[in-house]
């Protein structure tokens, strides 16, 4: 009884390596805390991300919107050349602001017009692929109207806000894809030029709607002859393969940039497929080792024709005049391929 007595009388010793142990599980525990918070902060980020509208309810909004722009209009202008200026589109800023004047100034529910102010009619105007019009809210938004070999494609959006003619323009809302510049060219050419920004943006699209129709319909007509295809989301990096000759045909695109539609750097090349000794029937019977191997070791020919073809024609057309010359092409290029 006297050593339970002593032993509990004994004050607590703590060791130094329990006092380490201690202080490491309170880092580890600190570690995992700031983890969690971290988490927290990402899921409500998530959360409000999620809780905007998605793209396709804002390309929905905002097409409701033009809509409605175009059914309430008194006039359409049809613009050509020249006619399309500068001067054009103060004017369209003008009737911008005194629309949002005449809003600012009628009282909730009155629906009588406010008279001390010039009467405007709501025009839209065309230009080219563009339409142009006034929205509500000192907005003026323009709808680009892709197309592609004479057949109309996707819609897109772009939304300008005009505070005052002291202030410059700003992309307040688009519907234009992520991968496009919009804000450089926003910054490269809205503040100084409007209407440079909105012809830009005019090319940019049909141009990106023009590259990925001519993926799209190579996949399409010639999809059973290509076997493996690359692209960027752009589309102006392409890479794809001919998988139906006995040798592997590697073609490769880029676009010096963004506004083009045919490619400034091109690249075909035949790589023959070398048989072994043995007498094989056919490229089939190699096992994918043997393969891998003999591809490496060929030498391939560059196919001069089908470059040229590449960069005068749209990618349809050329496709058909490199398929249609290439066995031809082969046999002389490629003897060794012909007599194995």
């Amino acid at each position: 009884m006297q050593q339970v007595g002593q032993a509990k009388e004994r004050p607590f010793s703590v060791s130094a390596g329990e006092v380490n142990f201690s202080h490491a599980e309170d880092v580890r525990l600190e570690t995992t805390r700031a983890r969690f918070s971290s988490i927290l902060k990402r899921h409500g980020e998530l959360t409000e991300r999620l809780s905007r509208d998605s793209d396709k309810t804002v390309f929905e909004r905002l097409q409701r919107e033009f809509e409605a722009a175009r059914a309430s209009q008194t006039q359409e202008i049809c613009l050509d050349g020249e006619q399309w200026n500068d001067g054009l589109l103060a004017t369209i800023r003008e009737r911008v602001h005194v629309e949002a004047e005449r809003k600012a100034m009628q009282l909730p529910g009155e629906t009588t017009a406010v008279t001390n102010l010039p009467f405007h009619e709501k025009i839209t105007y065309r230009v080219g692929n563009k339409m142009i019009c006034c929205l509500e809210g000192a907005r003026i938004g323009i709808q680009y109207e892709t197309s592609f070999a004479g057949e109309p494609c996707e819609l897109f959006h772009c939304i300008l806000e005009s505070k005052s003619f002291l202030e410059k323009m700003t992309v307040i809302e688009h519907t234009i894809p992520f991968f496009l510049p919009i804000r450089e060219a926003e910054n490269d050419f809205l503040s100084s030029n409007a209407m440079k920004f909105i012809d830009y943006v005019g090319v940019l699209l049909q141009a990106y709607v023009d590259r990925r129709e001519q993926v799209r319909l190579i996949k399409e007509l010639y999809g059973n002859q290509i076997g493996e295809l690359y692209f960027s989301l752009p589309y102006h990096m392409i890479e794809f393969v001919l998988a139906d000759f006995n040798c592997k045909v590697t073609v490769s695109l880029r676009y010096a940039d963004l506004l083009s539609t045919l490619p400034s750097v091109v690249s075909v090349l035949a790589w023959p497929i070398q048989q072994p000794k043995k007498s094989w029937t056919g490229a089939g019977q190699l096992n994918r080792k043997d393969y891998g191997a003999l591809g490496r070791q060929a030498i391939p020919a560059r196919l001069l024709y089908a470059e040229d073809a590449l960069r005068s024609m749209s990618l349809p057309e050329a496709f058909a005049e490199i398929v249609l010359k290439m066995p031809e092409f082969l046999k002389e290029t490629v003897p060794e391929q012909n007599s194995a």
